[in-house]
């Protein structure tokens, strides 16, 4: 067989299974889910995943998901469980089995010392007649025709299925309880992707008292003597009340240099300043101002920050990577 077509094979037999059990999915198993996940939430109980082998590793992946969408949860094996494992166990949690079969040794010598009822037992079940499936309240179809392996013996297609399967609730769940950008990366503080909804342009400002500071009679002499100071990339202009009217960048120091060589030190600030600078509040997202700082009319380099439309700050686009921020594409 040609190579290119044996992998296609293995995604066409997988895709097609995940599609075979969207088909057999009903509104009586997503009801009494939900009926789980209303009591998980009223009682604050845990969401446990139980299996062995390629089924554990799903389980605790589907554990991990679940986790991170703010439910408590965690994997539990039937092995470690029937040696001590079972204190971690409370009558107010819920258990999912992850098995092909239905008939797994394991899991079935944990059933009888299991506290959970069985109404909060769930199952991720190739098979609907077992005993197993039998002792859940909502058993999730995910039997498959035959596995991806030439051999039809490693789970491959009954793996991602069970995943799949697994992630259907995990996004149930998340609709259930209305998760929000902002609360998913309350459980993401570390990576990019929680700082992206989590740090604000306050956050990584330089604040005024160490930014150069000009009003709009001051002199290109004094531009440069305050950006030697606080050498921040920019200097910004403010009104008597505070208000930004302006900004001066190193740019527009050479630009004036350019034309008046000889008596550009006594420049005024109002006739160098970009008066229409492009600024933000302080309180908007950090990766709002790198998309505002790369994908405008022109690359910034430092963005004035403000605060009721008084000028608290600058933001540089190198503090912005230096916090590990990508470019936007």
């Amino acid at each position: 067989m040609n190579e290119l077509k044996l992998m296609q094979n293995v995604l066409e037999l997988e895709a097609q299974s995940l599609l075979r059990a969207k088909d057999r999915l009903n509104a009586e198993s997503v009801k009494r889910l939900l009926a789980v996940f209303e009591h998980l939430t009223r009682e604050n109980g845990s969401l446990i995943f139980c299996g062995v082998g390629k089924s554990g590793v799903i389980a605790k992946k589907l554990a991990s998901t679940f986790a991170s969408l703010g439910l408590h949860s965690y994997f539990l094996h039937p092995t470690e469980a029937l040696h001590g494992d079972l204190g971690r166990v409370r009558s107010t949690d819920a258990i999912v089995f992850i098995s092909k079969s239905g008939t797994t040794e394991e899991i079935l010598k944990l059933l009888p010392f299991i506290s959970i009822p069985r109404e909060r037992r769930i199952g991720l079940i190739g098979s609907l007649s077992n005993p197993i499936a039998d002792a859940c309240v909502a058993v999730l179809d995910v039997s498959v025709e035959k596995e991806a392996c030439l051999n039809n013996q490693a789970p491959t297609t009954s793996s991602t299925l069970a995943m799949a399967m697994g992630d259907a609730m995990a996004v149930l769940w998340e609709s259930y309880i209305g998760l929000s950008k902002e609360n998913f990366a309350v459980n993401h503080p570390g990576g990019i992707l929680g700082k992206s909804l989590r740090i604000k342009v306050k956050d990584l400002i330089i604040p005024k008292d160490q930014c150069p500071i000009l009003n709009e009679n001051s002199k290109l002499q004094d531009v440069i003597l305050e950006m030697t100071k606080f050498p921040v990339g920019g200097a910004a202009v403010l009104s008597a009340t505070g208000a930004l009217v302006g900004i001066v960048v190193e740019g527009d120091i050479r630009r004036t240099f350019t034309k008046s060589a000889n008596n550009g030190l006594d420049t005024l600030v109002k006739d160098i300043m970009n008066s229409q600078p492009v600024s933000i509040d302080e309180d908007q997202l950090a990766f709002e101002a790198l998309d505002l700082m790369e994908n405008g009319k022109r690359q910034i380099q430092v963005l004035p920050v403000l605060k009721d439309k008084t000028f608290v700050g600058f933001l540089r686009l190198h503090d912005l990577l230096k916090e590990g921020f990508n470019r936007p594409n």
